[in-house]
């Protein structure tokens, strides 16, 4: 059952030190049919900048769903590989905006591509930029066809270190139904990874799951649209679903 989480009174302190946001490309759209909301982006923007100079560590990878999305061109009758490589392009697309949004709230932000349209990731180079405070947008997913950005969120997240990856999405956590289409769908407060593997549950795809499964790497699925949901979850506010490896 869905419920309903206060403000926080007072302002807590984070409970990590490094993150890894996975943003949906969807969710840039805000009611948009295609494209990018310029007040999503800025809303955004503002909600990690307070996150940002509380002393987080902070990486994204973003999604290009709202511009082109490889599986829909595949479907369509264009060549896979052919179609991913433009949804990598989408990908960079929203990174920059989003880049451009970090800059106007005098949030310094680095944009690192797995192709070699922005500078070139480099995980020693990355995590040198978040050591000297920027944030770090990882762009083009993984650099590969056949991968998702569900996928790069997790290699990238392992890669760098991160304590948890945080995927925002347009629901506020995870169901054991479509919660859009089922009014009785119940949403877990945590769940492990073999149960979502098991289950078949859509919160990300299951190379994604397996990686973080691997490698302890705990994924909590939280509400895109919130005011400051990232923010509260990081001061340790119980937000969203919790995926973890049970003991």
């Amino acid at each position: 059952m869905r419920k309903t989480v206060h403000k926080l009174e007072k302002v807590m302190k984070p409970i990590y030190k490094r993150i890894l946001l996975k943003l949906s490309g969807e969710g840039l759209m805000g009611d948009k049919n295609f494209g990018m909301s310029a007040e999503v982006i800025q809303r955004l923007a503002g909600q990690i900048k307070e996150v940002h100079d509380n002393g987080v560590q902070i990486c994204l990878v973003i999604g290009g769903g709202n511009i082109f999305r490889g599986m829909a061109g595949a479907a369509g009758g264009m060549e896979r590989a052919q179609a991913d490589y433009m949804g990598m392009l989408a990908t960079v697309m929203n990174a920059l905006a989003l880049q451009d949004a970090f800059e106007h709230n005098d949030v310094p932000c680095r944009v690192m591509s797995a192709n070699e349209i922005c500078e070139p990731y480099i995980r020693r180079r990355a995590i040198n930029h978040l050591s000297k405070g920027n944030v770090v947008i990882f762009a083009a997913g993984s650099g590969n066809p056949y991968f998702t950005t569900d996928t790069a969120a997790a290699l990238r997240a392992c890669e760098i270190g991160a304590e948890i990856l945080i995927k925002a999405t347009k629901v506020d956590g995870i169901y054991d139904k479509d919660p859009v289409k089922c009014a009785d769908a119940v949403r877990f407060d945590k769940i492990t990874y073999h149960e979502v593997l098991v289950r078949g549950l859509q919160v990300m795809d299951s190379t994604a799951t397996a990686l973080c499964q691997d490698n302890r790497m705990p994924i909590l699925v939280l509400n895109i649209d919130g005011e400051d949901t990232v923010k509260r979850a990081l001061s340790g506010e119980p937000v969203g679903t919790l995926v973890y490896q049970e003991d």
